[in-house]
């Protein structure tokens, strides 16, 4: 087999990402993407999953280098559902992370099994309308007959991994964002799969393959079709905040800001979490461990919308002089309000176009602040004085990094690695093809440096006025309705 380097893959939510990458210094060798569309209105968001394997064909051979690749690994985004026949091709449009037509199938569900508490110590996450489980219970209630034709049921990195070497296979990382398998039991839970709601074979969900367990090799037909050496090796994949942790050499305790359509926080943990609130899901990691993990569906894409609106740059800011934004364009899951739209308050006719920029920042910002207090309380070994990490697109921003800094008053690190979930799918790669640990990798690579920002005084006001206007209409927020 031809081939000394290793590729990670990101198919994310707009677009899939290759990077080549030398498995000695991590040195990045050559970069490819291609954009894919999401369609939907009325809280759907979809994409075609032939166009996840065509964006990745684009984005592979626009680096250059698909001939000397001698192991891959994806990552992708988390939670999606994929159905597909007996030949693996999909049988309609892949529901996305972010489609909330589920919520109501979220409610039930949550009942369904005995409340909040019981998802969270017994799963391991409470259902929201994001997680997979609910998707599938929305289509066997919606589209009764493409669920009974489904002789596949899995996740978006799933299916790249699956035509690479033409088995059904998962990790546990991205499995457990699904809602039917659990970080309690290291396996699918009969308990969800037979609920009236859900239904589910699990003949027809994939293998969860270990951290350290390849996924097969490049069969030959897929070679063919990327270039790629037939019996280059391939790795478990995992899902997009799980490759970034494995990006980044995650080490335990050091929480984690990521800035892109969404935004998450997390950290590394050795023991599971458990938040009978629902607040934050109690995901696996791709190594071994946990990563914790609470999310907005709106982060940059809200913000870039707003600048849009106004005409303005997205660095156009002034003080956001008591307006507040509360940007919840595609509904919100942290705070669950999946029927939740947009809403500003506090404007004077002298407020200018840069403060509500900065409001609509702020808004977005504070609902991740919030999810790292709560990531905090729940006994996750947070290191108190460990610079926060801020990664994504915002990161290399000029206001985002303000603004996270002067709500969470933590210092910051803006790690210089970029493109870090395909990048931990390299990391991934490389650890699989030469059996080592894949922390050991990263940090080899040293994935982690970074720009260095000083804490600075948290601005109590505005954290404050946020969440008084947010209690305040809270029955506005959550009546919103689909738009």
């Amino acid at each position: 087999m031809a081939g000394s380097l290793v590729a990670g893959v990101d198919t994310s939510t707009q677009a899939t990402k290759v990077l080549v990458v030398d498995p000695d210094d991590g040195r990045v060798v050559a970069t490819g993407r291609s954009a894919h569309v999401v369609s939907g209105t009325g809280g759907a968001r979809e994409s075609d999953p032939e166009s996840w394997w065509e964006a990745f064909r684009a984005a592979l051979a626009a680096t250059g280098c698909a001939s000397e690749i001698a192991a891959i690994a994806v990552g992708g985004q988390q939670h999606g559902l994929v159905v597909t026949d007996d030949h693996g091709r999909p049988l309609r449009p892949a529901m996305l992370w972010n489609d909330t037509r589920s919520a109501p199938e979220a409610r039930e569900l949550t009942e369904a099994l005995g409340g909040a508490a019981v998802w969270a110590e017994d799963v391991g996450s409470v259902p929201v309308a994001s997680l997979t489980v609910t998707k599938w219970a929305w289509l066997r209630r919606h589209e009764p007959e493409v669920a009974g034709a489904a002789r596949g049921v899995g996740l978006p990195h799933d299916f790249l991994t699956g035509r690479l070497t033409g088995r059904h296979v998962t990790d546990r990382g991205d499995a457990s964002g699904t809602g039917w398998w659990s970080t309690a039991a290291e396996d699918y839970d009969d308990r969800v799969l037979s609920l009236p709601q859900v239904g589910l074979d699990r003949a027809l969900l994939p293998v969860v393959l270990g951290p350290r367990e390849p996924a097969g090799t490049v069969v030959a037909w897929a070679a063919e079709a990327l270039g790629v050496p037939e019996g280059a090796v391939v790795g478990p994949g995992t899902g997009d905040n799980m490759a970034a942790a494995l990006g980044l050499g995650l080490r335990p305790g050091t929480p984690v800001v990521s800035l892109g359509t969404s935004g998450t926080v997390y950290a590394a943990m050795t023991a599971r979490a458990v938040d009978p609130e629902g607040v934050v899901a109690g995901f696996a990691d791709a190594a071994g461990g946990y990563l914790p993990l609470t999310a907005t569906l709106n982060a940059t894409l809200a913000v870039d919308r707003v600048a849009a609106w106004l005409g303005l740059d997205r660095d156009a800011v002034e003080p956001s002089g008591g307006v507040t934004l509360l940007p919840y364009l595609d509904g919100e899951r942290t705070p669950n309000l999946p029927h939740a739209a947009g809403l500003v308050a506090g404007l004077r006719h002298a407020t200018t176009g840069g403060a509500i920029l900065m409001a609509a920042y702020e808004g977005a910002a504070a609902g991740l602040v919030e999810a790292l207090e709560r990531l905090a309380e729940l006994g996750s070994g947070l290191d108190a004085d460990a610079p926060l990490l801020l990664i994504g697109g915002g990161a290399r921003g000029r206001v985002w990094p303000e603004v996270v800094g002067r709500l969470s008053g933590r210092p910051l690190r803006i790690p210089r690695a970029e493109e870090l979930v395909a990048l931990g799918a390299a990391v991934q790669a490389a650890a699989i093809l030469r059996d080592e640990d894949p922390g050991d990798v990263a940090r080899r690579w040293g994935t982690e440096a970074g720009d260095e920002r000083p804490a600075v005084a948290v601005d109590t006001a505005t954290v404050e006025r946020i969440r008084r206007v947010r209690a305040q209409t809270a029955e506005l927020l959550a009546d919103a309705g689909p738009g």
